[in-house]
């Protein structure tokens, strides 16, 4: 699709979108994304201007915020089931118009819109990204890439955010249940620890904490085909991982 064709579209949407959704409030859902023991996140490339953008949307007039932004993820990304949670608002002034430049005051979406922040965790595998109508691509981008691609408007914000939240996180609530597979060993546990932290661990103290939480389920089972020993693997204990989740890491 080129520029002319684009920009016609974002204008049929806009007519369309003032009818259907609530003026100055839109979601923007952060998708975090775990594969070789590296961090990414779930990104959309629209047709107008080849930028890149989290996969977020307005609210329509007849539906609740958290319905809106799963509908939002499901039409913009193919994403269904993912446990949301709420981590910020973002409300610059001109945080979203000079990405609609090129229109006048008219447009829908060059209004001033407060963004609220979502942030989710999730096994990549689950996930086959699908790219909606106003868009050319839907990709992970790993995190270490990000400072490579053009982001839009403040999503790079959005995002850094978003990681921080989730490290203040890792403190006091577990981390894992959404992004490892079902079985796993420690070390790999150790390495999605030292991805959101964005440093390493000492791994005799990991593995000590890790165990003492009580939310580990050692199985009968380890990890074959590596050229050294082959580890156990482990799982979470679903129940015990809800608890640590309602009542906070004690002994962290």
């Amino acid at each position: 699709m080129d520029y002319m064709d684009s920009k016609e579209q974002i204008l049929q949407k806009s007519a369309e979108a003032k009818e259907i959704f609530l003026p100055h409030i839109s979601a923007d859902p952060v998708i975090f994304g775990f594969d070789q023991n590296e961090l990414k996140v779930l990104l959309v490339r629209m047709n107008y201007r080849k930028q890149w953008l989290l996969p977020g949307g307005f609210i329509r007039k007849d539906e609740d915020l958290d319905e809106g932004v799963m509908r939002v993820l499901k039409s913009r990304a193919g994403v269904n089931n993912v446990f949301l949670e709420e981590f910020a608002v973002f409300g610059k002034k001109n945080r979203s118009e000079f990405y609609f430049e090129d229109f006048d005051e008219t447009l829908f979406q060059k209004q001033r819109f407060i963004s609220i922040g979502y942030y989710a965790l999730y096994n990549s595998a689950d996930i086959s990204p699908v790219m909606d109508d106003v868009s050319e691509a839907c990709e992970w981008v790993y995190l270490r890439d990000l400072p490579t691609i053009e982001l839009a408007m403040d999503h790079r914000e959005i995002i850094e955010k978003a990681l921080l939240t989730l490290r203040e996180k890792i403190s006091y609530k577990p981390i894992g249940y959404n992004l490892l597979p079902e079985k796993f060993t420690l070390s790999e546990l150790q390495k999605l620890y030292e991805a959101i932290l964005g440093k390493e661990l000492n791994r005799g103290n990991f593995y000590r904490k890790i165990k003492n939480l009580g939310f580990l389920k050692k199985l009968d089972e380890q990890r074959r085909g590596g050229a050294h020993k082959s580890p156990d693997l482990y799982s979470f204990d679903e129940e015990n991982y809800v608890k640590a989740l309602e009542n906070g890491l004690n002994n962290w």
